[in-house]
């Protein structure tokens, strides 16, 4: 059995694997004080097993209601869970290989960041730790949770080394859920939003169904007491119908593939995925001189792996009265007015490359960067 030698125990989960997030202060205290006794014996050559490090993360799962083993990476997520579970906060810092050639974090990033936070609120509460939040009762009826719409905005790329936090929550009904997100630097600033919409599908049937009761009384108490919402009231962008995009299309990248480095653990491709196939047709003269402001995508057909798809893009017209007003520039650019000669808003279409049958529909807002 693999061992981890020495009384420094953060040394040790170091030397397990690279920990992705930063912990609260309380947090790194509360696993110290659970472990140090097991480091204090007598014996130089006492030693930590994965078992031992992975008992201890179960001792500190106040929510867990489930009796699924333990895994290793447990004792390394570091988030918090707050309001009595119903929402929670993670830290992480941005590594080099989630940053693009604008040498700030791409947008697939940070919705995989999201995703991570939303799944490890999941597994904090004591819920599955194989099927991407799944309840016990899901499993029972062979169900999973599908994304329908993702809405995403960011004000503030950051940049390789800088920290982000990242609070999400959920609310479910019986018709699905919503799940929000806002992401912090680390001075407290909102530098970006999310709201996502989910349905519950039968992994036997591939179709999608109510929420059953059974599910729902398990999650009922870890969501908000009262609505909460990333955005304000009168956004709704969630909610707003996305035209279909009129043929022949402006710009178009043919005979994208799904890999099996896309699929997620459900066997199909990940939701993230689907933003860089939808991204992918704009051409290279607006990524040099553009930055997305906002996506918002619908998933409308699973992609499975070989699976070829296109991805079509046409420029929308935008008025004034939608031109994005403020932008908070990244890299180290000033706040700065932009009119409607800065924004450009571009409608998005993803097919299978045989039959044509429609993956998703988007629309994505950039604005031009800002100099130097």
């Amino acid at each position: 059995m693999m061992s981890l030698k020495g009384c420094h125990v953060p040394d040790q989960l170091r030397s397990l694997t690279q920990c992705r997030s930063i912990a609260s202060p309380k947090a790194l205290n509360r696993h110290r004080t659970s472990v140090v006794p097991i480091c204090s014996s007598a014996t130089p050559s006492s030693s930590l097993s994965v078992s031992q490090v992975s008992e201890l993360a179960v001792s500190e799962r106040p929510y867990s209601s489930t009796n699924e083993s333990a895994t290793l990476p447990n004792p390394l997520r570091l988030g918090t869970l707050t309001d009595n579970g119903r929402s929670y906060k993670e830290k992480f810092i941005v590594r080099i290989y989630e940053v693009g050639s604008n040498k700030t974090a791409t947008i697939e990033a940070i919705a995989n960041l999201m995703q991570e936070a939303a799944c490890n609120q999941m597994n904090n509460l004591g819920f599955s730790t194989n099927g991407m939040g799944t309840t016990n009762n899901m499993r029972k009826l062979h169900i999973i949770w599908v994304t329908t719409r993702m809405h995403i905005e960011v004000y503030k790329y950051p940049a390789w080394g800088d920290m982000v936090e990242i609070e999400t929550w959920f609310e479910a009904r019986r018709l699905g859920a919503r799940r929000d997100f806002i992401l912090k630097d680390a001075t407290g600033t909102v530098i970006g939003r999310a709201s996502s919409k989910w349905v519950a599908m039968n992994t036997d049937t591939r179709r999608l169904q109510k929420v059953h009761d059974d599910v729902l009384e398990e999650i009922k108490d870890f969501s908000p007491r009262t609505p909460r919402f990333a955005f304000p009231k009168e956004d709704n962008s969630l909610q707003k119908k996305i035209p279909r995009l009129e043929e022949p299309a402006q710009y178009s990248k043919l005979g994208l593939m799904a890999r099996r480095a896309n699929l997620d653990m459900n066997q199909h491709v990940n939701n993230v995925t689907y933003i860089g196939w939808l991204l992918e047709s704009l051409p290279q003269e607006l990524i040099d001189t553009h930055e997305l402001r906002k996506v918002t995508l619908d998933y409308r057909q699973e992609c499975r792996h070989d699976h070829v798809v296109d991805s079509f893009t046409s420029m929308e017209l935008m008025d004034d009265a939608e031109a994005i007003p403020e932008f908070n520039g990244t890299n180290g650019s000033a706040t700065q007015r932009k009119n409607v000669e800065d924004s450009s808003r571009f409608l998005h279409f993803v097919k299978f490359s045989d039959g044509g049958r429609e993956i998703n529909r988007g629309c994505s807002e950039w604005i031009r960067k800002s100099t130097r």
